[in-house]
């Protein structure tokens, strides 16, 4: 297949909101610098060996985080070409700002064996993440109220648009092994993760300066929580936490990018003991979460289901760290939740945050076009999901601390959490398999939990 041919059977369908076609647009344009800085690769087989490297400006939207502008590249090592389509070695650069105040400073290494002779995987991630404008919507899901009006200006209601924000900037390590026990699918993982958090309430002074628009400084429902001792002392302006991480992992995929069949499951237990340098909080988390693959039509169509459980077995985990969801491998520390690109899309990031949290995802992915461009492998795929989660157990929150001249209805809506859900589509764009640029909209069932969202990033959700 020609260039012209294949670039006229791409074609953007009329109904789509102008911001998802220009998404679309976008991660297709910026993909062509890495289809040219490729080219080391002068294989002309299908099967990839040696070194070879996407390259893009991380020009990309997320609706939690604004238009995001800086660069990131990507290498994978595929040797002799034996473990095609998985790599022998990855490495993952990104520096990147967003208009709403977020910076990510990364470097991910991942490698299948330490050393030829030591069949041990390695996974390191170096990330320094700013946030100068993170949502916080309160504890436990739909017990805690969301109005929308008290950011909509001329709504009435209006507080501030920042009301539902505020401040942390995250320096995070860590170091994960695995190997198999025998030649059998089952693994064992052992790790360190390093947590040092550093929180304050938004800076309106700062926002204001160079604005033309000036927002009126008032207390965001993160002062209210600080304030009412809803949102401990010791916590309110972060912390540092360490974990030593123990885990098993089964695993019968046949692809890491977007595996066709097989399964992907994992009990995993993160401690953060008071030897480990753990002063001001002491405890535990367990978390199981199961992945599986079916193939629907072979090596085109098939269909991703994850079901996971995330929680405190033992201490009390402080607020901050209630919103990252513990897996053996992602990219990076980005996973939050509930909420947001990595775990519900469409649904407002870290709006459902609970000591105990069980979440499910269920995707359809079709690769329906297929081309070899710059002596470099192509695919696009569409996905259709469905996204679900809600707090199983909750986070303690004394509604008595709240004084009645606030109106305590006005933060608290319900006694329990209810099932959050949200729907949508995606179009990956795949590069040698494993290089994939994802565009997701997804859309909430349900007000409270926000509208939707539109997200550009790297790599299917799971």
């Amino acid at each position: 297949m020609n260039m012209n041919h294949a670039l006229l059977k791409f074609r953007l369908p009329g109904p789509l909101p102008y911001r998802i076609k220009h998404c679309i647009l976008t991660a297709f344009i910026l993909l062509l610098p890495g289809m040219l800085l490729s080219q080391n690769q002068q294989d002309t087989s299908d099967v990839k060996k040696g070194w070879t490297f996407g390259a893009l400006p991380a020009v990309a939207y997320d609706s939690d985080r604004g238009f995001k502008y800086g660069g990131l590249v990507n290498f994978f090592n595929y040797g002799d070409g034996s473990t095609y389509p998985d790599y022998m070695q990855s490495i993952y650069l990104e520096w990147s700002r967003t208009t709403k105040g977020s910076g990510i400073n990364q470097l991910l290494f991942d490698t299948e064996k330490l050393a030829p002779e030591i069949p041990v995987r390695l996974t390191v991630d170096l990330s320094y993440l700013i946030e100068k404008s993170l949502g916080f919507y309160g504890f436990n899901g739909y017990q805690s109220a969301y109005h929308p009006a008290f950011e909509e200006e001329g709504s009435g209601e209006y507080i501030s648009r920042m009301y539902y924000r505020y401040e942390r900037n995250l320096l995070h390590g860590s170091a994960i092994f695995q190997d198999h026990f025998g030649e059998g699918p089952l693994k064992w993982l052992l790790g360190i993760d390093l947590y040092s958090h550093r929180l304050d309430a938004f800076d309106f002074d700062r926002y204001n300066q160079g604005n033309d628009e000036k927002l009126k400084d008032t207390a965001t429902l993160y002062d209210r929580y600080t304030q009412w001792g809803l949102i401990q002392e010791e916590d309110a302006d972060g912390g540092s936490v360490n974990y030593l991480r123990a885990g098993l992992i089964y695993d019968t995929r046949d692809q890491k990018a977007n595996p066709m069949k097989g399964i992907w499951s994992e009990v995993l237990l993160s401690a953060a003991p008071r030897f480990f340098w753990n002063h001001e909080n002491q405890y535990a988390k367990l978390s199981v979460v199961h992945r599986q693959y079916f193939t629907l039509i072979p090596d085109d169509l098939n269909l991703a289901m994850r079901l996971g459980y995330q929680g405190t077995i033992l201490g009390e985990a402080p607020f901050y760290m209630q919103s990252y969801l513990i897996s053996s491998y992602s990219q990076g520390v980005n996973v939050e939740g509930l909420g947001g690109q990595k775990s519900l899309r469409g649904i407002l990031r870290n709006r459902i945050i609970g000591d105990d949290i069980a979440y499910s995802n269920i995707e359809l992915r079709w690769k329906f076009w297929r081309m070899k461009l710059f002596n470099q492998q192509f695919y696009l795929a569409l996905s259709a999901f469905m996204d679900n989660g809600r707090v199983v157990d909750p986070i303690d929150v004394n509604r008595a601390s709240v004084p009645e001249t606030m109106n305590p209805d006005q933060f608290f809506a319900r006694d329990q959490d209810g099932l959050h859900t949200s729907l949508g589509g995606g179009l990956h764009v795949a590069m040698n398999r494993n290089f994939v640029v994802a565009i997701d909209y997804g859309r909430a069932l349900n007000q409270n939990d926000g509208t939707d969202g539109v997200y550009i990033g790297m790599n299917f959700l799971y």
